[in-house]
């Protein structure tokens, strides 16, 4: 029998992961190297990602879309503080106006990636399923791999063990697994966790028809929760003034600075911040609320992720009374709510785990170099985007205190660096080589449960250029400035010149 079935594929390079990160990569690459033959897997059966996966009520942005969507492809929605349907829309539409649908795979799932250096090709193993549902296993090799595959596990959220669950009669939901058309019109509801998510379901699940009766937020540990206008009067002027293209980009390059220069007044000022942030939100809520219990967090601004609420929505429901915040641990579920420890009970019909997200690199694949498993935590990321160690290969990751997608067109651009590199002198591999004894630093610097649960999975960064990144879009860019290709980038041609007169003589 042939060994070149039809199960086998080649590509020059294959990004996994059409979401945010994947459709962007794609469009850069693409461009990039028009005569090279690109793939884009995706492992669900819709591209979007995050938002195709995330179904909770009032599932939005958290960040203006204008710098949250691509600087090649327009914002045009009056809301710069979008729902998780509008920005899916984008995506698919950025996937046909783009033609990335030639080159679109759904519902192919890669399932291991392994690297060899004498073809100096990426073997990955991908699970692919029909409409109707039967798997087929499929080769793809790819010369270079772009992975976008998000920092968490799409299959399950994070839900610490609460004691007494299976007591609980109403129904225990995870955001991340939220059933379609729930209806929860007239219930009572706790939510359990004070990060984005609670903040933006807590609003949203009082709102319209099927309206829930009564929704608490439950939290450990309080949140910085600050409003922001859901429209942006003045991004909606410049396009006026300047036309939709320049007036977009304007747009981008005030929230680029705006965003900078709040989070690092916030950090290098912090207890101004936390005075600034406090007056703010006690504006917001109704006279006499106890703001220190419920709204003034142990941390610094910017130690985690800072809620934002668009057009104040979140503090408008605790003023109209439907909705409460409880600062509180949990003792155990009971059959009719949740027990505190303070001794009081939450009565609830129905509990959200608002409690987080598993955060996995490489959307779980372990890839092995030469048989050998890379473990993600002996890496260190090159710019945070090329693995130590491994050939070949560059990661998306994106910012804690900045929009997350900002960094799409860098990494893209240093990928395509390499490539063109390896192109035009005659090598086949490149691979990152960290310096012995060079000093290493947490990859990720902000202190929220699901990054402290996952530091013995993430990488590391170096102190300085080129293994480092920072988590701001403005002080990051400027290390994207100049030579992007540095000694430590190891290139080679292949082991062996002619693997097909090996294969033949076996």
């Amino acid at each position: 029998m042939d060994h070149h079935d039809t199960t086998t594929e080649s590509a020059d390079i294959v990004v996994i992961g059409a979401g945010l990160s994947g459709i962007g990569a794609a469009k850069y690459l693409t461009d990039d190297f028009p005569d090279k033959k690109v793939l884009l897997l995706e492992g669900r059966d819709a591209v979007g990602g995050t938002w195709d996966l995330f179904k909770y009520p009032g599932i939005r942005s958290d960040d203006s879309v204008h710098t949250y969507g691509y600087e090649f492809k327009p914002w045009l929605h009056k809301e710069a503080i979008a729902d998780g349907a509008f920005i899916r829309d984008y995506m698919v539409e950025a996937v046909t106006e783009f033609g990335l649908d030639k080159i679109l795979r759904l519902r192919h799932r890669v399932t291991a990636a392994d690297w060899s250096s004498e073809d100096a090709r990426w073997t990955l193993r991908v699970t692919a399923t029909d409409e109707a549902g039967n798997e087929t296993d499929k080769t793809i090799r790819a010369g270079f791999v772009f992975s976008g595959t998000g920092y968490y596990d799409y299959e399950g959220g994070y839900e610490p063990r609460f004691e007494g669950r299976e007591d609980f009669r109403g129904d225990i939901l995870h955001p991340q697994h939220w059933p379609e058309d729930y209806d929860y019109s007239g219930k009572r509801v706790v939510i359990i966790g004070s990060g984005a998510t609670a903040v933006t379901m807590l609003p949203a699940m009082l709102m319209g028809e099927g309206a829930a009766a009564h929704v608490t937020m439950l939290q450990r540990t309080p949140s910085y929760v600050a409003s922001i206008p859901r429209v942006d009067e003045l991004a909606q002027r410049l396009m006026k003034l300047f036309g939709v293209k320049r007036g977009y980009a304007a747009t981008r390059f005030k929230n680029f600075w705006s965003d900078h220069l709040i989070v690092s007044l916030l950090c290098r000022f912090p207890n101004f911040g936390r005075n600034l942030l406090r007056k703010w939100t006690a504006k917001e809520l109704p006279a006499g609320f106890d703001v220190d219990t419920h709204f003034a967090p142990p941390y610094n601004p910017w130690d985690q992720r800072l809620c934002a609420t668009p057009d104040g929505e979140f503090f408008t429901a605790i003023r109209e009374g439907n909705a409460d915040v409880v600062t509180d641990q949990i003792d155990r579920f009971t059959e009719n709510g949740i027990l505190l420890n303070s001794g009081k009970t939450l009565e609830a019909d129905i509990i959200v785990t608002a409690t987080g997200l598993v955060m996995q690199m490489l959307g779980g694949i372990q890839p092995t170099v030469d048989g050998a498993p890379v473990k993600m935590s002996d890496t260190v990321l090159y710019r945070g985007s090329l693995i130590s160690g491994v050939p070949n290969w560059a990661m998306m990751l994106g910012y804690t205190k900045a929009t997350w997608t900002l960094r799409i067109r860098n990494v893209s651009r240093l990928a395509a660096e390499v490539i063109r590199t390896m192109d035009t002198k005659g090598y086949d591999i490149a691979v990152p080589v960290a310096p012995e004894g060079m000093p290493t630093t947490d990859l990720l610097d902000i202190t929220a449960g699901y990054v402290q649960r996952a530091k013995d999975e993430l990488p590391r960064q170096g102190t300085s250029l080129p293994w480092q990144m920072h988590t701001t879009f403005v002080r990051d860019n400027r290390l994207f400035k100049g030579q992007l290709i540095h000694e430590d980038i190891h290139f080679s041609k292949r082991s062996v010149e002619a693997p097909h007169l090996v294969e033949a003589a076996s």
